[in-house]
């Protein structure tokens, strides 16, 4: 039988659920339920008009209207960290290049301050263009190289001591880093993404990788893949930590990104089938987001899962 340890609840920061006070609520319920985690996506702001294309659903479309409110998952970190006590608080993903790398691992070595070392950076690359074009911080092209360098200027500064940076996209000479993270040497680092170009980042910059939208064919592909790195590197794959974030979605079964049944859609028995396999392909927690119209529909259905999906698995 599974344990709701083995499950962490996304906040939803985007969309109905994108109110201070329910955020904190939704927030302080995980942590009386027992799940391991919070964790929050990350967008800054929508462009009215975009043609980037969303990787993760069949028609490339975004799942969510794009005008609905959004918080900013960093500063809200920073609430959360005050509105708990003990559950650890991760990002699902936060998108490296958006920002200032010397700001945001200040910012994040802050949060690990005063959160007592709770914190967990799920790292990506993005992918909405438009959205890169309207922070003006980094070149979409380089996105990968960028997060690559981005990461390391991350893990530099955590070391709470003097460090420069003479990097192709971003340099900076010696500057005092003073606290470093609580974490050591660094919050631990979630690589997202299921392309072969995550993967090795994985094996050269994370902690574990952050999977979302694979098919259990793909998943244990994926998962083969990531052993296959770990042995040309000399990592053990057991040290790595494993998370899959799952978006729910109960009632008709919806078409996923491959073509498939989008996992985590249609019936009860049909979902708790597809949490099933992601846990007994390796995954050691699984991040859930439900999907709804309104919050207290959400809220329903995260109860229901704490209480009634759980202890079925």
């Amino acid at each position: 039988m599974a344990d709701i340890k083995q499950f962490g609840l996304d906040l939803g920061i985007y969309g109905p659920l994108a109110e201070p006070e329910i955020v904190i609520n939704l927030a302080k319920y995980a942590e009386t339920a027992g799940f391991s985690s919070i964790w929050l996506a990350d967008h800054v702001v929508f462009p009215k008009h975009f043609d980037s294309k969303y990787p993760y659903s069949a028609t490339g479309g975004f799942p969510a209207p794009i005008e609905d409110p959004l918080l900013e998952p960093i500063a809200t970190m920073a609430v959360l960290a005050g509105s708990t006590t003990d559950i650890r608080i991760g990002t699902a993903v936060l998108i490296i290049p958006y920002r200032n790398p010397v700001l945001l691992a200040r910012m994040l070595i802050t949060i690990d301050q005063f959160s007592g070392g709770r914190i967990t950076l799920g790292a990506g690359v993005g992918w909405l263009k438009e959205e890169f074009e309207t922070l003006n911080t980094a070149d979409f092209a380089l996105r990968g190289r960028v997060t690559d360098e981005y990461l390391e200027i991350f893990k530099s500064l955590c070391s709470g001591q003097e460090v420069s940076y003479h990097g192709e996209t971003y340099q900076f000479d010696t500057v005092y880093s003073v606290p470093g993270s609580i974490q050591k040497p660094n919050p631990p680092i979630l690589i997202g993404g299921i392309a072969n170009p995550a993967l090795r980042r994985v094996i050269k910059y994370g902690d574990g990788w952050l999977a979302v939208a694979l098919d259990p064919i793909r998943m244990k592909e994926r998962i083969e893949t990531l052993k296959k790195l770990c042995v040309n590197s000399g990592r053990r794959f057991e040290d790595l930590d494993l998370v899959y974030k799952i978006f729910i979605n109960p009632g008709e079964p919806k078409k996923g990104p491959f073509g498939e049944r989008e996992i985590g859609s249609g019936s009860e028995a049909q979902i708790i089938d597809d949490l099933k396999s992601i846990l007994e392909s390796g995954f050691n927690n699984v991040v859930v987001r439900y999907r709804g119209d309104n919050a207290k529909e959400q809220r329903t259905q995260m109860e229901r899962f704490a209480e009634e999906i759980v202890p079925k698995l």
